[in-house]
């Protein structure tokens, strides 16, 4: 068994795909959307594909913190 995620573009193809399930060819779950996965699939979207390496990552992360938590850095 095999899963997918499948983005519905055209009504048709939903009424396809319930058909299938009524045919118990298939098993349709749907995911409900929350404000989460929404906002995850916008930044996503946005990301520039550029790979950050860990030292980047914790240069970034003790930055933030030094400015939150007022703390100078280490």
């Amino acid at each position: 068994m095999s899963l997918l995620e499948v983005n519905i573009i055209d009504p048709k193809a939903g009424k396809l795909l319930r058909d299938l399930a009524e045919m118990n060819l298939i098993a349709i779950k749907e995911i409900p959307e929350n404000r989460f996965s929404i906002l995850a699939a916008k930044t996503r979207a946005k990301a520039t594909g550029k790979k950050l390496s860990m030292d980047e990552i914790n240069k970034e992360v003790n930055a933030v913190r030094s400015k939150r938590y007022g703390k100078a850095k280490k």
